[in-house]
């Protein structure tokens, strides 16, 4: 699969211009297109951390993130339905238009990431969530937490607490305790299917939107790459005992990268290019984790120009 990864670092989709599909919004992966009730999800080969978009692509990602999230959708829908109407194209997905929730749901059931950073610094307050004393990083929460946080436009998402969320008015109560569930109950059920396959859900964002008819949706991916972070589980009891980094199948070691290369989205800091080898490697690792989860083989489209693939299907669903 390398072999085919390295042949197409030079036909990535990077972004699209489908002037004739109306306004484009783009996102820091995705681009998206309202037409008419509907809206044109385009998921590219764009790759971001520390709310910055690297200045490279990676191969067959838009495709991986888009059909996973699919088969995820497909998986959590009798939990609470999404926004998804079809998937025309690899890259792409024909959802309902929906207002989106101006809030983020990050369900974490491990100290990783953003919330070992917080911890390690000696705080044990998270979004209103007390953490106990004692853990070590990667250890396992005594049950998973929601730590939401602010849908910023520009720059970094903040943390937020429920509290909060009421107090300043941004979604009332009740809204705010149903979609807290939602959350949770997605996050079991997206755990059951990562521990089917050997794998950890460590943490995750659900978003959520409001459809036309009054119901609460979930929308943008779920349980992708790009929006989870999982361990490998046959190797995690020995990894945390040894106090050594976990083995995972998520963006965190593009993060690690950036790090050592000393760049962590802070003012004055140069974004790093990313090498060939290291884009095919991130690219391998976002094909395996889609294997694991789905249990199927990974098939890419290897169009040469990608853009025009996906621009001749929605030529041909806005004409039909």
């Amino acid at each position: 699969m390398k072999d085919v990864i390295s042949a197409q670092l030079d036909r990535t989709l990077d972004g699209t211009h489908f002037l004739e599909l109306g306004q484009r919004y783009q996102g820091k992966v995705r681009d998206t297109y309202t037409m008419n009730d509907q809206i044109v999800l385009i998921t590219t080969d764009r790759i971001s951390a520390f709310d910055h978009v690297l200045h490279q692509t990676i191969p067959f990602k838009g495709q991986v993130l888009n059909q996973l999230a699919a088969y995820c959708f497909e998986k959590t829908s009798d939990i609470m339905p999404n926004h998804v109407i079809s998937i025309p194209d690899p890259n792409v997905t024909l959802a309902m238009k929906c207002e989106t929730v101006p809030i983020e749901f990050v369900v974490r059931g491990y100290l990783a990431g953003h919330a070992w950073r917080t911890y390690r610094s000696g705080v044990r307050e998270l979004c209103g969530e007390i953490l106990p004393e004692g853990l070590r990083q990667n250890s396992r929460l005594p049950e998973p937490i929601l730590t939401p946080t602010t849908k910023a436009h520009e720059g970094h998402d903040e943390d937020i607490s429920a509290a909060d969320i009421v107090s300043n008015g941004i979604m009332e109560e009740q809204t705010f305790s149903y979609l807290r569930d939602c959350a949770l109950k997605l996050f079991a059920r997206g755990t059951e299917i990562a521990a089917q396959q050997g794998l950890i859900l460590v943490d995750t964002k659900y978003e959520f939107g409001l459809s036309p008819d009054g119901t609460y949706v979930v929308i943008d991916e779920i349980h992708t790459p790009d929006s989870s972070r999982y361990f490998y589980a046959d190797t995690y009891a020995e990894l945390l005992a040894a106090d050594e980094p976990q083995r995972q199948l998520s963006k965190e070691f593009v993060r690690e990268w950036l790090i050592e290369k000393g760049f962590q989205g802070e003012e004055g800091q140069v974004l790093p290019d990313l090498d060939e080898s290291f884009r095919v490697e991130v690219a391998s690792r976002y094909i395996e984790l889609f294997e694991r989860i789905t249990g199927k083989s990974f098939s890419p489209d290897t169009h040469p120009d990608p853009q025009q693939r996906c621009q001749e299907v929605l030529l041909n669903l806005a004409q039909a």
